[in-house]
């Protein structure tokens, strides 16, 4: 038990610090060197940093974090929190701490190249037990109290951002982060998908008990039996219902067919997938 607790502390705590630092170098290698800005706090970073000229981005992020974090001690779990306090501490840092822009000249090549690498280093954190503070935990805090959805909020915060940004910065620039802001969220749940999407698989046979036998044997996955009957028949039969890792579809495939090449298999994607042996539920 030890052991387990340990090794999901240090997994969590890599996740946390790669994302960290890929969003970092989109941050500070692409978005900065251009004069964009990106959405949530780290936008509102941005914007003050450009107009003020004072300190530093990353320090800017770890002061306009400490209220909210003040806040979230009340409200959120000690455990998110404190992945997402050391979420916070990782992506101030490896913003100061990166120096090296990237020789990316045309700006719309910039725009995919930093949407891609922060929305990348977001899902890679939100797959964490934590986040990297800002507007999760804002977010989580209004969903819980005020019953106003995450992304709702999200979505207000952003527009409020980039409409307040046209009195500070060039069009064209608020226009490419409007754009880049598009990509870094489409890029996020597009690798929050890789790491929580399985296969739902359905499948009608005659011959369902031997093949469940081979999918607990073949591929160590769990099943359930459903209740059916044919429509035009009217035969009663059980139907085999099981969740599987996405690189075991072809050996489900293989095991079922082997056995029954008349079987009905149903494939369908599952966004997420939360029990034994796949994703664990996050406690906010």
């Amino acid at each position: 038990m030890k052991n387990r607790f340990i090794s999901s502390v240090m997994w969590n705590l890599l996740l946390i610090s790669a994302g960290s630092a890929i969003f970092g170098i989109g941050l500070k290698s692409i978005a900065i060197p251009h004069g964009f800005i990106t959405g949530g706090i780290s936008g509102l970073t941005l914007l003050i940093y450009y107009v003020s000229g004072l300190l530093s981005p990353g320090l800017w992020y770890l002061l306009l974090n400490i209220p909210i974090f003040l806040i979230g001690w009340i409200h959120i779990s000690r455990r998110f929190f404190f992945y997402s306090l050391y979420g916070m501490a990782a992506l101030s840092a490896a913003i100061d701490l990166i120096n090296f822009p990237l020789p990316i000249h045309e700006p719309i090549l910039a725009v995919l190249a930093g949407g891609v690498l922060m929305g990348a280093g977001s899902g890679i954190i939100l797959h964490s037990l934590g986040s990297a503070g800002g507007l999760d935990i804002v977010g989580i805090i209004l969903h819980q109290k005020l019953n106003v959805r995450v992304g709702t909020f999200f979505f207000a915060f952003n527009l409020i951002l980039f409409a307040f940004s046209f009195g500070f910065l060039e069009a064209d620039l608020v226009l490419y982060s409007l754009f880049m802001s598009f990509i870094s969220s489409q890029t996020m749940d597009y690798v929050l998908t890789i790491f929580n999407q399985r296969k739902m698989v359905i499948v009608i046979s005659d011959l369902n008990d031997k093949i469940a036998g081979e999918i607990h044997s073949r591929l160590n996955r769990g099943v359930t039996f459903l209740d059916g009957s044919g429509a035009y028949t009217g035969k009663i039969k059980k139907v085999i219902l099981t969740v599987i890792h996405n690189y075991q579809l072809k050996r489900l495939e293989e095991a079922v067919l082997s056995i029954d090449p008349e079987a009905f298999i149903i494939t369908e994607n599952t966004f997420n997938v939360l029990g034994r042996g796949f994703s664990k539920r996050k406690t906010y």
